[in-house]
């Protein structure tokens, strides 16, 4: 039986309970034990504590992170008072527990209630991420003439920076301050400063340009009066004036700064690398180090990023070994911020080996770690790596998927990207805008038009239609499937678009051989103050050159150097090498090869090899030949072409030569092959195809159909089958190639006037374009005929080649999970 106390021995046991509580407070390490060892004893000696140490047991268990014991004691008191309230409000608020924290709160009655109390709930909600819930409780704590003090100020300012968005409101809290009569805290002003840099960031970013640098010089009078100024000040103001894109007046207030503070100094090295400014990052970074300021994780961060993203491998080996000699904890206790930024650079520079070594020495790997490695693999093209890592990612999320998936759309493994997007959707995760984008390139590669209809269908249902990566996909997916007018209305209906929505749709124009259409809508680009880069010179060049338009493809390459001050490098002296070659401008092509600042690559010799078949050029189309079998003596198109060459001229025994060459060589002739979908399946024909199960029944329907094509006027061009045969053997080789296989089957299956696409890994022959000419007229329909050049697009035919000749016939999409 406990053991009653007297009241003066209950009021000493009572203060030595209090002192050994309050010393458990200061003890953080080791309070919670120790504040059980002293509340056991409390219970076994009898003694019952009243509202000042069950506050004090309370708030050690609160702060030592045991809220379940708290709260045990608090639902024990009859009539808890604002103290125990208070520190309840604080610990949930602090694990992120609004909802217990509100009921607590709205609990406490208005007669208790105290300035304290509303700081506590107020500061809940701006650490939170509830700046509307904080505001709102200000109002009502103002109208019930609790007064405000510095703290409550600080917290309100910081929950108000969480969602300003107009001057206005900077304005009245300042106000508000000024009355208050808390203005001179150093950390109200902080606060009041970055409510300021805040909204001019936000406002940054839209039209409203001079009322963003009003409000960063509201920022700046602030700073200029503040009696007394910390870290906090200097970082707050850098970073503003970073946000708002001032990065020179950034750049000025570090170099005044007084005192030299790290967070200020790793605030200007992040904005210049959030900016591209990369090399600039790099110099602020060394200063800093010369200076002899502390560099941190943040710095070390920074300075990676830059040297990953601006491509300074060297810099970051040497950055790697500084950090590893300087810092004192060993390599692989590094944290996980400064090994994430070092797998990062690795990977980007194309060392993916070394990036994995990195990441399997790591103690704690995240989301970041695992989605840095899978994504090194993929841009190293090492595919069955990258989906062997994947299976091993333990949690993923929508960066790890998109990833993966977009990762194999753009290297040919189009179904297998589809198939990814189906079990993700199938596992309950809802894609993202980029996720949809990656789907539908993977649409575009392999041309499958109706899925990527219904893929645009679940896109808007989802609500992520506005997203400007999935609008530019759909442009591409649409244009690649022929369906020009569909790609148009995409453009036309984006709420937003950027130099890349220009491009898909110039490309999407000169695709279908609208050049003058592209050109006109390049022009508009132009007209609307949007400047051109590099990629979007390649896209124009190359509709000038498909349209044959070599006078406007001249003068947009002159302009590149001429206007904006852009050096053409390979790809466009390429480009308009092809462009002469095509329309039989042989000399003014020699000329531009001879004027190139670099030596002529393979693709500039393939594109004079290609026009001088075209054009019948024997001795300009041997010596390009010749070029490339020292360049790229793998290469089979160039024995194919220069064959072919030989063969239009019946010189049999250098086709010959050519072919055993080819053999010697071990150069394999890549397989043509031509898909079309057909009921949400797609059907792939070789040439000469007898492993259809419809084989039969297609070739007669293509004999009859050829007979009816003769009396419209039709006749073989025999001259494009290059082989030494009979004319009658001539006909029947045009008329079993593989895309006329893949029409013919459309015509059998599809329903009357329905479109007919076909896709082709090669180019498509001239006698195919004249066939299709007729048999659209004897169809009544639409025929688009489709050479997927996208890359991986071979590395696609590969697959369904090797499939074919597995017996899997026809390749059926991942389900039909949108018809719902």
């Amino acid at each position: 039986m406990a053991k009653v106390l007297s009241a003066k021995d209950a009021r000493i046991l009572a203060d030595r309970y209090a002192a050994q509580l309050r010393l458990c407070c200061r003890q953080s390490q080791t309070s919670y034990s120790l504040a059980r060892t002293i509340h056991a004893h409390m219970i076994a000696s009898g003694f019952r504590p009243r509202h000042h140490t069950f506050n004090l047991l309370i708030s050690v268990y609160c702060k030592s992170s045991n809220i379940i014991y708290a709260r045990h004691l608090f639902d024990k008191i009859p009539e808890p008072d604002i103290v125990a309230r208070t520190a309840l409000i604080s610990a949930y608020s602090a694990t992120g527990n609004l909802k217990s924290a509100q009921e607590i709160f709205s609990g406490t009655p208005l007669s208790i209630r105290d300035t304290v109390c509303y700081n506590a709930m107020i500061t809940g909600y701006s650490h939170n991420n509830d700046g509307r819930a904080a505001i709102e409780l200000f109002r009502d704590m103002r109208w019930g003439d609790f007064g405000p003090d510095n703290l409550t100020f600080t917290s309100v300012l910081s929950a108000l920076a969480l969602i300003v968005d107009d001057e206005k409101q900077c304005h009245q809290m300042h106000g508000a301050v000024v009355k208050s009569g808390t203005g001179f805290a150093t950390s109200v002003l902080n606060a009041l400063i970055s409510v300021y840099v805040k909204c001019a960031s936000s406002l940054s970013t839209s039209l409203s340009t001079s009322l963003s640098t009003s409000l960063m010089a509201a920022a700046r009078k602030l700073f200029d009066e503040m009696p007394e100024r910390d870290e906090l000040t200097w970082t707050t103001m850098i970073t503003g004036y970073v946000n708002s894109k001032d990065l020179i007046a950034a750049r000025n207030f570090l170099g005044g700064m007084t005192e030299n503070f790290g967070a200020a100094w790793n605030a200007m090295i992040s904005g210049y690398v959030h900016h591209g400014y990369f090399q600039e990052a790099l110099q602020v970074f060394r200063e800093m180090y010369v200076m002899g300021i502390s560099q941190d994780d943040f710095s070390y961060t920074s300075a990676l990023s830059a040297c990953s993203s601006g491509g300074f491998f060297q810099l970051g080996q040497q950055l790697h070994a500084h950090i590893l000699r300087t810092e004192v904890k060993p390599s692989s206790k590094l944290s996980l911020f400064v090994n994430n930024a070092l797998v990062t650079l690795y990977y980007q520079c194309g060392k993916v080996d070394e990036a994995r070594e990195i990441f399997n020495k790591m103690p704690v790997r995240d989301t970041v770690s695992w989605t840095a490695i899978l994504s090194g693999y993929v841009d190293a093209q090492r595919l069955e790596e990258a989906k062997s890592f994947f299976l091993k990612i333990p949690e993923k999320n929508n960066r790890t998927w998109t990833v993966m998936i977009s990762g194999l759309a753009q290297n040919g493994y189009g179904e297998e990207a589809m198939k990814l997007f189906d079990q993700m959707r199938s596992e309950g995760l809802k894609p993202c805008d980029y996720i949809f984008s990656g789907a539908i390139i993977s649409c575009a590669v392999l041309g499958a038009l109706e899925y990527g209809r219904q893929l645009h269908a679940l896109l808007i249902s989802s609500g992520h239609d506005s997203s400007l990566g999935a609008g530019n996909a759909l442009i591409t997916m649409y244009a690649r499937c022929g369906v020009v007018e569909a790609a148009k209305r995409v453009f036309l209906t984006m709420l937003h678009v950027d130099l890349m929505s220009w491009n898909s749709m110039i490309a999407a124009l000169a695709q279908h051989g609208r050049g003058l259409q592209a050109i006109e809508l390049f022009e508009q680009m132009l007209k609307e103050d949007i400047q051109p880069n590099r990629v979007v010179f390649i896209t124009i060049l190359s509709a000038c050159s498909h349209a044959g338009l070599v006078k406007e493809g001249c003068h947009y390459f002159n302009s590149m150097t001429s206007s904006y001050g852009i050096s053409p490098d390979e790809d466009h002296y390429a480009i308009m090498i092809d462009l002469f070659c095509r329309a039989g401008k042989f000399s003014e092509a020699k000329k531009l090869i001879n004027a190139m600042p670099f030596d002529p690559a393979a693709h500039i010799w393939e594109s004079v090899l290609a026009g001088s078949w075209i054009h019948g050029n024997m001795d300009l189309g041997i010596q390009a030949a010749e070029r490339l079998f020292e360049l790229r003596p793998e290469l089979d198109a160039t024995y194919i072409m220069l064959s072919n060459m030989y063969a239009n001229v019946s010189w049999w025994e250098e086709v010959a030569k050519v072919r055993k060459l080819m053999r010697k060589r071990g150069v394999k002739k890549e397989p043509g092959c031509s898909w079309i979908e057909v009921e949400n399946k797609v059907h792939v024909f070789l040439v000469d195809d007898t492993m259809h199960p419809e084989f039969e029944a297609l070739y007669k329907y293509l004999n009859k159909l050829g007979l009816e094509m003769k009396k419209l006027g039709y006749i073989p061009d025999t001259k494009y089958v290059l082989r030494n045969m009979e004319s009658e053997l001539k006909e029947y080789a045009l008329s079993t190639h593989s895309e006329k296989l893949a029409v013919g089957f459309g015509l059998m299956k599809l329903p009357p006037g329905a479109t007919i696409r076909v896709f082709k890994n090669l180019r498509i022959c001239v006698d195919c374009h004249s066939a299709f000419k007729f048999i659209s007229r004897l169809g009544k329909r639409e025929i688009i005929a489709i050479v997927a050049m996208a890359e991986g697009v071979n590395a696609f035919a590969d697959s369904m080649v090797g499939f074919y000749h597995g017996r899997l016939l026809n390749i059926e999409w991942p389900g039909t999970p949108f018809r719902n």
